[in-house]
């Protein structure tokens, strides 16, 4: 068992469990935990699920309770950030200017939502969200209903936050350039019904265009489209994807491209660097490629894989990647990649009209992703299902009398 100090960059749902893992692997040395937020570590589905809902209580979100790190011994730097490391010294700094000395360090600096550049985005009232407080202020901006509220972006933060606004009785409209919602995500095919979904509940959804700017006097009043139509706002939300907080990491020398390279054990170009969750770039070598995965259960699982490879493990992180989403009365989880020009068929198990099913992406009669679709307890053989590689007869995959760990 390596000793020393083992500092974490990055106090996230990731960096929380591989400070959790550590402990429960037995490492008895210093943990360092450093959080740019004051915010103890949290989860980020609920940031536009049930706390922006109203649903669950902040407190809810924690990862662990207020005193779970003076317990375990584990130093959480709240407030604080890496702003410097220097991979040849075995050195961090931090944005106190304190200089900390690692034997071992993860980065899981996480992702920043991507920012509109046009005109009039510094106005007032225009939102982003990804932290605990971006989501308090954007529910205090819902809460009270009858409100214009504009979203930019149809992927699931728009989606999300779209039907949050809804339930709390404001007037929404989604402007998306893709010609379907969630079409990088999924394809037109399924991105299609949930455009079909949030029109049932009186969203007005425009498609193929974007945001050329917004106007106000001070505070946004409304938000101009690409194709010229000026839509009223009192509310912006602007969900259009993220970027990987790796600029500390190119800056120390480290591979870096959309994330930090990291090998299947997470490992970066530096033996003593890892990373985990957005920020990493993984060789998954199920997949056979790299993958930069941003969603919950890879911060969930990829914490403690790098916990577990920094303690010299023997680890191979191969996990599908894995995505759940709840709008109004539909409740998903989907698994694997679906993105258009991953697939070349979409079948069907269940009855769609009624959005009760099983959808399967296909490549070459291997099925690449699943989502069940206010279907429960299938997502393991669904898993079990991609992992296998087998060819399918498509026949027996849309019948739901044939059981999915038949086929797997």
């Amino acid at each position: 068992m390596p000793e020393g100090t083992f500092v974490i960059a990055g106090a996230g749902l990731a960096g929380a469990k591989a400070a959790e893992t550590l402990r429960e692997e037995g490492f008895t040395g210093r943990v360092l935990l450093i959080g740019d937020e004051v915010e103890r570590p949290y989860e980020r589905p609920p940031l536009s699920k049930g706390f922006l809902l109203d649903k669950e209580p902040r407190e809810k979100a924690h990862v662990h309770e207020a005193d779970w790190y003076d317990k375990h011994d584990v130093e959480l730097r709240a407030g604080a950030s890496v702003t410097a490391v220097d991979p040849g010294a075995h050195e961090v700094r931090l944005s106190t200017g304190e200089p900390v000395r690692y034997t071992k360090l993860l980065l899981a600096t996480g992702a920043s939502p991507r920012r509109l550049d046009v005109p009039g985005s510094k106005l007032q009232g225009i939102h982003y969200l990804r932290t605990m407080a971006d989501a308090a202020a954007l529910k205090q901006a819902l809460a009270h209903g009858g409100r214009r509220v504009v979203v930019a972006g149809a992927g699931w933060i728009g989606l999300e936050t779209a039907a949050a606004a809804r339930a709390h009785g404001n007037d929404v409209t989604v402007i998306e350039p893709e010609p379907a919602p969630l079409h990088a995500a999924m394809g037109p095919e399924l991105g299609g019904m949930f455009g079909d979904l949030h029109r049932e509940h009186g969203v007005d959804l425009r498609l193929d265009q974007g945001v050329a700017g917004f106007w106000g006097a001070g505070q946004v009043s409304a938000v101009v489209t690409s194709g010229g139509a000026e839509v009223p706002a009192d509310v912006v939300v602007v969900g259009i994807g993220v970027r990987p907080n790796s600029g500390i990491a190119e800056e120390a020398g480290l591979e870096v491209s959309d994330g930090v390279l990291v090998d299947q054990s997470l490992r970066t170009s530096d033996p003593d660097v890892f990373a985990a969750g957005d920020v990493a770039n993984a060789y998954n070598p199920l997949l056979g490629r790299r993958i930069r995965v941003e969603h919950w259960a890879n911060a969930l699982n990829g914490g403690p894989a790098a916990a577990r490879a920094m303690l010299g493990q023997d680890v191979v992180y191969d996990r599908i990647p894995y995505f759940f989403s709840d709008q109004y009365d539909l409740g998903m989880e989907m698994s694997g990649v679906a993105a258009p020009g991953e697939y070349d068929e979409v079948v069907y198990r269940g009855d769609a009209a009624s959005r009760e099913f099983v959808a399967f992406w296909l490549s070459g009669g291997r099925v690449v992703a699943g989502m069940n679709v206010n279907v429960w307890d299938v997502t393991g053989d669904v898993q079990a299902l991609i992992r296998s590689g087998n060819q399918v007869d498509t026949g027996r995959l849309a019948d739901p009398g044939v059981p999915l760990a038949d086929l797997a």
